[in-house]
């Protein structure tokens, strides 16, 4: 793999999970100096990386605390969102405290992280890279999770937005829409599934590298399809 990476900095919220330190690795391997934010101590018992990358604990639904991060952060090249939440549920049985938690977690973060990754990358003037992280059924109907696939939906809307608002700073932005991933917490909860169709999370990880490094120089406001052979 090539050291396209080399000396440039990049923020990888929710990077202690699975598909996040995923991206860590393999942004490191690329020459990345990493970022990665956390939020309770549970998350960094699992994370190996944590002597590799520069760790920053971070709520991101609270707008203080994002802008706080990226302003200490003035090199910043790119900025990948892997923070969310899933939940499914009958439309009948899914409460408003549920949808809000929905857009709250998924909506709201990718939000903040884009609008602030933006600021500090056009004050740099040297443009940069974002990506963040919708789902498959923000694009294919799917029954029984309304308030997940709504939220991952706006994620889509919020990308190929921002995409036309920055395109002449140099800066791109991108997403990729994963299906059911591979990952110890999917295999726990869908015992039964064929794992084999679920894309890996190292899969997912080189499409994200790619869309965040320097070697893409055209491919902006895209909703990636990662969705393996599912």
């Amino acid at each position: 793999m090539t050291q396209s990476f080399t000396g440039k900095s990049v923020l990888i919220t929710g990077g202690t999970g699975a598909l996040g330190s995923a991206v860590a690795a393999t942004l490191l391997q690329a020459g990345a100096i990493c970022h990665v934010t956390w939020r309770s101590d549970k998350e960094l018992s699992h994370f190996d990386l944590a002597d590799k990358v520069q760790l920053h604990q971070l709520d991101a639904q609270s707008e203080d605390a994002v802008v706080k991060l990226y302003a200490s952060l003035p090199d910043l090249w790119g900025s990948i969102h892997t923070i969310g939440g899933f939940a499914m549920a009958p439309v009948e049985k899914t409460s408003a405290d549920d949808f809000n938690r929905m857009f709250q977690g998924n909506t709201l973060t990718t939000f903040l992280c884009c609008r602030e990754a933006i600021k500090v990358m056009r004050q740099g003037g040297k443009g940069g890279r974002n990506v963040n992280v919708a789902a498959r059924p923000a694009v294919v109907p799917t029954a029984g999770m309304t308030a997940y696939s709504t939220s991952k939906a706006a994620v889509a809307s919020l990308t190929q937005s921002l995409a036309e608002e920055v395109k002449n700073d140099d800066i791109l932005v991108n997403a990729v829409l994963p299906s059911v991933m591979d990952t110890p917490a999917n295999r726990k909860a869908m015992p039964n599934a064929d794992v084999a169709k679920w894309p890996k999370v190292v899969e997912v990880a080189q499409a994200i590298r790619f869309l965040a490094s320097p070697e893409n120089a055209l491919t902006t406001g895209a909703l990636v399809p990662v969705y393996g052979k599912a």
